[in-house]
């Protein structure tokens, strides 16, 4: 094309989409953020008055964190397995999560604890898997691609 005796070069710049972030990472990153949201409502719940004692003993907040963070990886894990091996691995993942979350539920009910005390632990399973679980199924395939 030319205008006034001038050609025009042909555009150079090239898009590029931004690089993938890889499931571990973002798994990480939840479950971190999992861990704070689950101890900080744990937190929130002792300074309201709250037990968190389960069988006279007291739950110490940092049993809130290991305990995310150690469920939080093995659902990484989970989804790295379906990812590799699953047909449809993000629809897999989101029936086992939501399958292992309603169980997550029993022990809080067998526990002897006031109900306030299985109403606070059940409240941070659902938080953990709130944060979690959508998260780490963005970051999954619909149908395996290898």
């Amino acid at each position: 094309m030319s205008i006034s005796g001038y050609t025009a070069a042909p555009s150079t710049t090239t898009t590029t989409s931004p690089r993938a972030v890889p499931l571990w990472r973002t798994g990480g990153l939840a479950a971190i953020a999992a861990a704070l949201a689950t101890t900080s409502i744990a937190a929130v719940a002792d300074a309201a008055g709250v037990s968190l004692d389960v069988s006279g003993e007291p739950i110490p907040l940092l049993g809130f964190t290991q305990m995310t963070l150690l469920c939080s990886a093995i659902g990484i894990l989970l989804a790295v397995a379906l990812r590799r091996w699953a047909a449809t691995p993000k629809r897999t993942f989101l029936m086992a999560t939501a399958a292992l979350t309603a169980l997550s539920f029993a022990p809080d009910l067998l526990v002897p604890a006031a109900p306030s005390t299985r109403a606070v632990l059940m409240l941070t399973h659902l938080v953990a898997a709130a944060i979690v679980v959508p998260l780490v199924a963005g970051r999954l395939p619909a149908a395996r691609t290898r």
